[in-house]
């Protein structure tokens, strides 16, 4: 806040330093806070995955989804066998009925 209006008095900017000095504290606290939190993050992907670089995450999350579209697929395919069997097998009985 500058001006070239006439100065704040001295309470009001004592008061402005403390407010300033408190947000600087949070701020701090906030940035120790995420430090730790980004930390453990790191740790728990290194020892999950082997890496906690986020290039090679990525990598290994693109691997792992098209790894699970393959499952899905072949589950799918599977249950339609399954579904095709039941099938013949119901018409076969539905007619001997």
């Amino acid at each position: 806040m500058v001006s070239n209006e006439e100065p704040q008095d001295i309470e009001m900017l004592k008061k402005r330093h403390r407010d300033l000095d408190r947000k600087k504290t949070t701020a701090e606290a906030n940035q120790r806070s995420a430090e730790e939190s980004l930390a453990k993050l790191k740790a728990e992907a290194k020892d999950k995955y082997g890496t906690d670089d986020l290039d090679q995450l990525k990598h290994k999350l693109d691997e792992m989804r098209q790894q699970n579209l393959q499952k899905r697929r072949e589950y799918q395919a599977h249950l339609d066998s399954v579904d095709t069997k039941l099938a013949e097998i119901e018409k076969k009985y539905d007619g001997q009925g």
